[in-house]
C-alpha cells in the first residue's frame, strides 16, 4: 500500500456542503435570537461566538486552508515548521519557549492577507514559501497557510492565551508530541479531549521519532493511540515524524497535501463548531409538539375571575341591576311623582360609572381590593405560569414566571379603565319603557281630566251657579269621578303589572353586565399577564425549531 493510500485510510472524511453549513449557522442564529432575553447570556456566548466566527471565516478566502502546528515546549514543532517550509522561519529552542507569537508560511495563492489579519498574525511573522525557483515542487501545497503556534505549556500566560485563541480559529490542528511528554495530562485533558467534535480536522504526530528505534516508535504510537481513545479521539490520524532523519515528513506532507486539495478543512472545522454549539444548547429544549397554542382557556378564565373579584366587578354588576330598577321606575312610575325618583342618586353614577362606553373614563369609586383578593390574583397568575411551563426545561419556566409578572404593576389601572369604559347596556331605554310610560301618561291625563271636572263642579257649587255635573255612568256615578278614579287605578295596576317584568329585565341587565365586564377584564388578563407568557412560549417554539434545523 502506498504512502498516499495509507494517509487516506487514516483521514476518512465525510464532505461538508457549504450551503448546508450556511443553513445550519443561520438556524443557530435564529435560535439565539429567539432565546435572547429568556436564556441567561452565559449560555448563549459560545453560540454567538460560533456564529460570528463562522460568518467571518466563510467570508474570507476559501482558497486557503489554515493548518496550525501546536505543541509543548521542546516538542520540536518549530523545527517541524521549518522543515515543512524548507526555510529557517521560526526560532528553535529546547529549554524554554521561543515562539511568543504565531508564525505563518503561505504557499502561493494571493489574497491571504485578510485571512492572516483575521488570524492576528503580525505582518513581520508572515512568509511566502512558493516561488518561481520551486517550479512545481510546492504546487501540491498551494493554498496552505501553516502556523507555528506558541507553546501551550509556556510559562508566559499571554502565550497560552494566544494558543487558545488561534486554536478556535484554525481549520486543522496538527498536535506535535514528543517521546518524553506525549502522555502529559495537560495536553490530553485541557486540549486534545476538547477536540472530540473536531476529529476530522485533528492530526496527531509523534515527533523526534528519529531518536527512537522502530520497535520503540511502534510501542509509543500504540500507547498514544490508547490515550487518544480515552480522550474520545479514537481513529484520528496518528503517525511518527522527524525534522531530520527517518521517518521524516512523508506522511505529514501527504496529509497536508490532501487537506489542501480537498478544500474541506475550513468547512469541517466550522461544521464541528456548530455541532459542538448545538450539543451544548440541546438541554435548553425538548423534542415534542408546539407549546405556543397558548395558556389553557380554563386557566385564563380562573385568572379573569380572580381579577374580576379584585377589581369589584360583582359590585358593578349589582349596581347595574339597581340602576336598571331605578331608571325603570323613573320612566314607568306615576308621571306626577317621577321627579321625586330623580332626586335619588343613580347607583352607577355614585361609583363614577356610566351606563355606556365612554372615550375617556375617569377613575372609579370602587373600593380597594382586599388582601384576600390580591392573594387570589397572585395565585391565579402563578397558575398561568405553571400551566404554561409544564414540561419545559430550565431556564424557560423562570422566563415564563418573569413574563407573567412583567406588567403586573399596570394591572390595577388597566382594570379600573376596563370597568369604567365597559358598555353595561344601559345607554338606551328599552322600547317597552316608552310604551308603558305613554300609557301611564294617558292614565294620568284621564285622572287629571276627571280632577279638573270635579274642581269645576265644586267652584260652580260654591258660586251658586247652575249644576254642571255632566253625565253619569251606571248607577249614577258621575263621569268625572269615574275618570279620576279610573285613571289613578289604571296607573296603579299598570305599575303593579310591570314590576315583575322590571325585576326580570333588571336581572338580565345584571347578567349582561357581568358578561361584558368579564370580557373586558379578560382582555386585561390576556394583555397584561397571558400575552407576555405566550410570547415566551412562541420564542421557545422558535428556538426549538431553529435548534432542530441547526442539528440536522
Amino acid at each position: 500500500m502506498s504512502l498516499v493510500e495509507r494517509v487516506k485510510q487514516m483521514m476518512p472524511r465525510q464532505p461538508v456542503n457549504a450551503d448546508r453549513l450556511v443553513t445550519r449557522v443561520d438556524a443557530l442564529h435564529r435560535f439565539v435570537a429567539a432565546a435572547e432575553g429568556h436564556v441567561p447570556e452565559d449560555q448563549l456566548v459560545n453560540a454567538r461566538t460560533v456564529i460570528d466566527r463562522s460568518g467571518e471565516r466563510l467570508r474570507l478566502s476559501r482558497a486557503h486552508t489554515v493548518v496550525a502546528l501546536a505543541g509543548a515546549t521542546g516538542s520540536g514543532k518549530s523545527s517541524l515548521f521549518n522543515a515543512v517550509s524548507g526555510f529557517q522561519l521560526s526560532r528553535v529552542g529546547v529549554r524554554r519557549p521561543t515562539t511568543g507569537v504565531a508564525h505563518a508560511c503561505v504557499w502561493g495563492q494571493a489574497g491571504a492577507a485578510p485571512l492572516l489579519d483575521w488570524l492576528g498574525v503580525p505582518p513581520n511573522r508572515r512568509f511566502t514559501r512558493e516561488s518561481a525557483l520551486d517550479g512545481d515542487d510546492q504546487a501540491a501545497l498551494r493554498g496552505l497557510v501553516l502556523l507555528d503556534l506558541p507553546d501551550f505549556d509556556s510559562v508566559e500566560a499571554r502565550h497560552r492565551l494566544e494558543v487558545d485563541r488561534l486554536l478556535r480559529l484554525v481549520d486543522l490542528v496538527v498536535w506535535v508530541l514528543d517521546p518524553q511528554k506525549y502522555a502529559d495530562r495537560l495536553v490530553h485533558q485541557q486540549y486534545l479531549a476538547q477536540f472530540q467534535r473536531h476529529r476530522d480536522v485533528t492530526v496527531v504526530v509523534l515527533n523526534q521519532a528519529d531518536r527512537l528505534n522502530r520497535a520503540d516508535a511502534e510501542r509509543l504510537l500504540t500507547d498514544l493511540r490508547r490515550l487518544l481513545d480515552e480522550d474520545g479521539l479514537g481513529g484520528v490520524p496518528v503517525f511518527a515524524t522527524s525534522a531530520k532523519g527517518q521517518p521524516g515528513l512523508g506522511q505529514l506532507r501527504v496529509a497536508l497535501e490532501r487537506t489542501v486539495a480537498d478544500r474541506q478543512a475550513a468547512l469541517l472545522r466550522l461544521n464541528g463548531d456548530v455541532t459542538d454549539a448545538v450539543a451544548a444548547l440541546q438541554p435548553l429544549v425538548v423534542a415534542g409538539a408546539k407549546v405556543s397554542a397558548g395558556v389553557p382557556q380554563p386557566t385564563v378564565d380562573r385568572l379573569s375571575g380572580a381579577l374580576a373579584e379584585a377589581a369589584g366587578a360583582p359590585i358593578v354588576a349589582a349596581a347595574t341591576e339597581r340602576t336598571y330598577r331605578h331608571r325603570a321606575t323613573a320612566s314607568l312610575g306615576w308621571p306626577m311623582l317621577r321627579w321625586a325618583r330623580r332626586l335619588r342618586p343613580d347607583p352607577l353614577k355614585r361609583l363614577h360609572l356610566e351606563a355606556g362606553p365612554i372615550a375617556r373614563p375617569e377613575a372609579t369609586s370602587l373600593p380597594e381590593s382586599s388582601a384576600a383578593q390580591k392573594a387570589a390574583v397572585t395565585l391565579a397568575a402563578r397558575e398561568v405560569a405553571a400551566k404554561a411551563s409544564e414540561g419545559l426545561p430550565e431556564p424557560w419556566p423562570g422566563a415564563i414566571t418573569t413574563a407573567s409578572r412583567s406588567r403586573v404593576d399596570d394591572v390595577p389601572d388597566a382594570l379600573d379603565v376596563a370597568l369604567a369604559s365597559a358598555d353595561l347596556g344601559l345607554a338606551r331605554k328599552p322600547f317597552w319603557w316608552s310604551l308603558i310610560g305613554g300609557l301611564q301618561w294617558l292614565g294620568a291625563a284621564v285622572a287629571l281630566a276627571g280632577l279638573v271636572w270635579l274642581a269645576v263642579r265644586a267652584v260652580f257649587a260654591l258660586l251658586g251657579l247652575p249644576n254642571v255635573s255632566g253625565p253619569t255612568v251606571g248607577s249614577g256615578i258621575p263621569l268625572a269621578t269615574l275618570l279620576l278614579g279610573g285613571g289613578l287605578l289604571f296607573g296603579l295596576l299598570l305599575a303593579v303589572v310591570v314590576r315583575p317584568f322590571v325585576a326580570l329585565a333588571a336581572r338580565r341587565a345584571r347578567a349582561r353586565a357581568e358578561r361584558r365586564l368579564r370580557n373586558a377584564i379578560g382582555g386585561v388578563a390576556r394583555t397584561h399577564i397571558v400575552a407576555p407568557v405566550e410570547e415566551v412560549l412562541r420564542s421557545y417554539d422558535d428556538a426549538r425549531e431553529a435548534l432542530a434545523a441547526a442539528a440536522a
